[in-house]
């Protein structure tokens, strides 16, 4: 497969999660014999350095992003799964028809179905990981709720003056966007792996139905209101607290 060439000129460039939040910026690669990159070396924030593989990243112009270790695993598992279960059928039907003797079955069935058995246990070890990372954003969202909240009081009574209160609002709002993004992803993603564990593997969704219809999560963003210049409706926190409830936010 031939490498990105946009890669090459990422030096410098900021590192994103899926969510939009910034995790570095590329500082260096890591570049084998043959002159393809391996890996990029990114300064974090706090001045650390990580080495991150190729693979786990996603170029597009001079957006890079870093993929999910956790949802890469999970896509990983979403393919190979339903794939021993047609492989297995098929051998099933080719005892049915008698192409294949009764030994030659038990023995490639026996090997597919401990492959699977160790595929299931793995997906149970990631499912396990989605409910800690779900809960990290439930309490999350919790949180970023009591700042809200807090910023909105300090402000009634006048300890915020104006352009701080707007700028932290919007602070606080883009980050309740993108753990909210992360909360959805997390459970849609569950959702299809436990799909595939029952033997149901939910109908894909085309490229354009994606981009078409967001989520209801996304619609409520787009809803939620905006921070009033001067003074807020009475009872000005109450209300607002209210709305980030009903809307998962």
């Amino acid at each position: 497969m031939t490498q990105n060439p946009n890669l090459f000129l990422s030096i410098g460039k900021q590192v994103k999660d899926e969510y939009g939040r910034i995790i570095g910026r590329v500082t260096s690669f890591a570049v084998n014999p043959n002159g393809r990159v391996d890996s990029i070396y990114m300064e974090q924030g706090d001045g650390r350095f990580i080495k991150c593989l190729t693979e786990s990243l996603k170029v597009e112009g001079s957006e890079i992003t870093l993929l999910s270790k956790l949802k890469m695993g999970i896509t990983t598992l979403c393919d190979q799964i339903p794939l021993i279960w047609r492989k297995d059928q098929a051998l099933k039907g080719l005892l049915d028809k008698k192409k294949i003797s009764p030994e030659v079955y038990e023995d490639v069935h026996n090997s597919f179905e401990g492959v699977l058995n160790q595929l299931k246990s793995e997906a149970q070890t990631l499912i396990d990981e989605i409910d800690k990372e779900t809960a990290r954003c439930f309490q999350e969202i919790k949180e970023l709720n009591y700042a809200l909240v807090n910023l909105e009081i300090e402000h009634e009574i006048g300890k915020i003056d104006e352009q701080s209160y707007q700028t932290a609002f919007t602070m606080i709002q883009e980050c309740l966007k993108r753990v909210n993004m992360e909360k959805s992803d997390l459970e849609a993603t569950k959702n299809n792996l436990s799909n595939i564990l029952l033997g149901e593997t939910p109908p894909p969704q085309t490229e354009q139905e994606t981009k078409e219809e967001p989520t209801e999560e996304l619609k409520a963003q787009e809803e939620a209101p905006t921070p009033p210049s001067q003074s807020l409706p009475e009872p000005p926190v109450v209300v607002y607290v209210k709305e980030i409830g009903e809307s998962g936010i």
